[in-house]
């Protein structure tokens, strides 16, 4: 069963902040440490960390330091993503969704 969720633009931007500071403290790294790596500058991954907020070229910098960019690649890609969902209750029934 399929749980729906409200999500806005904070909740995802907080989410992204929360799993690139969950790899970068894995990683034993500091915030300049990762700005260093990134070129991403520190105050800006502090206020990432804290806010959400950030440019998307920089998202992009830091997740390549800390995390494998065809991940988040793979997310753009529509036909693997429309190939699991069902189009009509025959394929949910047929399928065992």
């Amino acid at each position: 069963m399929h749980r729906f969720l409200l999500l806005d633009d904070t909740d995802v931007q907080q989410a992204f902040a929360a799993h690139l500071r969950r790899l970068r403290e894995q990683a034993k790294l500091s915030r300049v440490a990762l700005a260093e790596r990134s070129g991403v500058p520190a105050p800006t991954i502090k206020k990432f960390e804290l806010t959400g907020q950030i440019s998307f070229r920089q998202l992009l910098l830091l997740w390549q330091s800390l995390d494998d960019l065809a991940r988040l690649y793979a997310l753009t890609q529509e036909d693997a993503f429309n190939a699991k969902i069902p189009s009509s209750i025959d394929e949910v029934l047929k399928d065992g969704f």
